[in-house]
């Protein structure tokens, strides 16, 4: 009979021992599910304005790099060659950083091009030699015509600091690709009959 206190004691304890480690587990358990709401939170958070701005950049930039990869492919002149090279690697590299900066933030960036990029895609995939080269730039000198206009108007009114810094930072090499093609579509312009 005395042993039966000492049994229910160490019974008592076990229980209050793992009432103890419970809590502290049960709290662990929730804070992964906390923290993967966490960016979706945040996307929601992000403006509207710059939503819009990250998502243009994206597919722009994928059509960048995918038609930049064609002209390396079907480019009739070695420029154009050159200018898609240059198109994968600096549009490839912005991509990236873009995609870096909305995971943080919980934004879903398309990962395919849409229907008017598809539509040049095509365009382009269907031309060859010299046709291509003309098409190519042409499509290239309307793109980095938009692209700088967007890239400015979030360099200089985003209200999101990250999105902001990002085209900011872009925005140099945007100019640079659009005087470059300029100078691509000069000779093509001059040297096409009929044409200004």
């Amino acid at each position: 009979m005395k042993r039966l206190p000492s049994k229910l004691l160490v019974s008592s304890a076990l229980t209050t021992a793992l009432v103890g480690l419970w809590a502290p587990l049960q709290a662990q358990a929730q804070t992964p599910a906390a923290a993967g709401s966490a960016p979706a939170a945040a996307g929601k958070a992000v403006p509207a304005a710059d939503r819009n701005f990250a998502v243009k950049a994206a597919v722009g930039g994928l059509a960048e790099v995918q038609l930049g990869e064609l002209a390396q492919r079907q480019g009739a002149s070695n420029q154009v060659k050159q200018f898609g090279a240059q198109m994968v690697k600096d549009h490839g590299q912005a991509n990236q950083e873009l995609k870096s900066i909305a995971a943080a933030k919980g934004l879903d960036l398309p990962t395919q091009l849409d229907a008017e990029h598809r539509n040049l895609a095509e365009k382009l995939q269907r031309a060859s030699g010299e046709q291509f080269d003309r098409l190519y730039v042409q499509a290239m000198l309307d793109a980095h015509r938009k692209d700088v206009a967007l890239f400015e108007k979030q360099a200089g009114s985003g209200q999101d600091a990250e999105l902001k810094a990002f085209a900011a930072k872009t925005l140099p090499t945007l100019r640079q690709h659009l005087t470059h093609v300029q100078g691509l579509g000069a000779p093509a312009r001059a040297g096409t009959p009929g044409q200004p």
